[in-house]
């Protein structure tokens, strides 16, 4: 039975979504004035685990993810290129697509812009105000956060608290503007020299919390199954959400609200800030490091827990991401020499490890034991692998199941791109050479494909290959 943690009521409950089989899933997205930072990726790849693995139990996912394509950082951004908030969109959605894809994210998301959804949020905030839920100050308008019961649940902080914590960093400004302090901003008035749209209050462009409330409803519905984001989105950003969205709908807008932790720099743990210079975009990342070893690292520790990005971490996953195509490698290696039929024993052996593995993801998603099952399957691989007799259909199951299980974490399995007719003739006339003592020539076969990317393996069952990890 799967079980996802609420953030809204803090306990695990029975995973149930709306629609039996489909799940509606909405994951808050960047804004798009700069290349994703590790703290962006490991959301995104948290949230791509979970829904790979829904998928594996069976549920069809839909699953949007939004760009905030329009704030103060995009228009300051502007300014200081000297050209259009679409123009610095364009080019950083464009990275963001192009970074996700190296991480091995799935292709498969609905990707709204806020830009093009501004008719649906004009129409949004005015059933808000119509309904008495907003209220209109010279072309700005707030929602009324205290008019909604629960305000606060979310983040499990009552409304005093919040009046005060909102009384300390609100301009005066904006405190005479509002009817209470806790009030936030649904549509803010054009300064006259920045990007803005026609609207019944005047010009002016979207809050930041409205967006995401009409774009999960108008591409998942009123009640939507998973919300997820950063832990840091809680409050006031998730709580916002919540609250205009049901004051809108008079439904229940998210079943499991889930959130992933920080990710933290170095052996101190420091939590990565800009203001604390320890700032790392994927970007820069993927220039000396491989995605895969990115993606081991972010998937495999619990969503809910902190990430350690140290130079330990980075060689722990470079390691762990070795040991599985490793494996994988000696299944592959032993298809060429295995008897026909399979081995009811092995296949009950892997059957049990997949149990595992099941038994710790429901766990709300327990990545950590999960991934812990895969390993074992690469260890059980590997003993098979040794064996004189092996069978074709049992090394078939095993690497089947590898491949599947690992893909749950965005890992891919697969033979190297390099294995052709020319290296296997190499590797031919080097055994040939060691055969008739002819070591010189050995070592230069060695080296020439190890030039090409190819390391060999010498093993009682013969020599293999693989493709050499960054």
């Amino acid at each position: 039975m799967l079980q996802i943690f609420n953030t809204l009521t803090r306990k695990k409950e029975k995973f149930e979504p709306v629609t039996p089989g489909i799940v509606h899933m909405y994951v808050c997205g960047p804004t798009v004035y700069n290349y994703i930072h590790i703290g962006n990726a490991r959301s995104a790849i948290a949230f791509d685990t979970v829904r790979r693995y829904l998928e594996y139990r069976g549920y069809k996912v839909k699953y949007v993810s939004n760009f905030t394509d329009v704030d103060d950082k995009m228009i300051n951004a502007a300014r200081e290129n000297h050209t259009t908030v679409g123009a610095i969109a364009d080019k950083y959605i464009a990275a963001f697509m192009q970074d996700t894809a190296a991480l091995n994210i799935s292709s498969d998301v609905i990707h709204p812009r806020a830009t093009e959804n501004i008719r649906e949020i004009i129409d949004f905030v005015k059933t808000l105000v119509d309904n008495g839920s907003a209220y209109n100050v010279d072309g700005d308008v707030y929602f009324r956060a205290r008019k909604f019961p629960s305000y606060g649940a979310l983040p499990h902080i009552n409304v005093d608290q919040l009046e005060i914590g909102a009384s300390q960093h609100v301009s005066q400004e904006e405190m005479a503007k509002k009817e209470d302090p806790i009030d936030f901003a649904l549509w803010k008035k054009s300064k006259g020299n920045e990007i803005s749209w026609e609207s019944p209050w005047g010009k002016g462009r979207p809050g930041w919390h409205i967006e995401c409330s009409v774009m999960s409803t108008k591409y998942l519905g009123k009640t939507i199954d998973i919300h997820g984001g950063g832990e840091d989105l809680i409050f006031p950003h998730h709580e916002n959400e919540r609250a205009q969205s049901e004051a809108k709908t008079h439904q229940t807008f998210v079943k499991y609200w889930m959130h992933n932790g920080f990710v933290t720099i170095g052996d101190d743990n420091e939590k990565m800030s800009k203001s604390l210079g320890n700032f790392i975009t994927v970007h820069d990342l993927l220039e000396h490091l491989d995605g895969q070893v990115i993606r081991l690292l972010m998937s495999t520790t619990h969503y809910r827990r902190p990430i350690q990005y140290s130079d330990a971490s980075v060689q722990e996953a470079k390691s762990n991401l070795k040991k599985l195509q490793t494996a994988f490698n000696n299944l592959t290696y032993r298809l060429h020499n295995a008897e026909s039929g399979d081995d009811p024993k092995t296949d009950q052996e892997v059957r049990q490890i997949v149990a595992d593995f099941t038994d710790a993801m429901d766990d709300d998603f327990n990545v950590q034991n999960g991934i812990a099952a895969v390993y074992e399957l690469a260890k059980f691989a590997n003993t098979y692998s040794e064996r004189s007799v092996v069978f074709q259909l049992s090394i078939q199951f095993i690497i089947n199941t590898l491949k599947q299980l690992a893909g749950i974490f965005g890992i891919k399995l697969e033979q190297s791109e390099l294995k052709d007719d020319e290296i296997w003739k190499l590797i031919h006339e080097r055994e040939s050479a060691r055969k008739n003592k002819d070591f010189i020539r050995s070592d230069e076969i060695r080296e020439e494909l190890k030039a090409r990317g190819i390391v060999l393996e010498d093993t009682p069952q013969g020599t293999r290959f693989r493709k050499e990890q960054q």
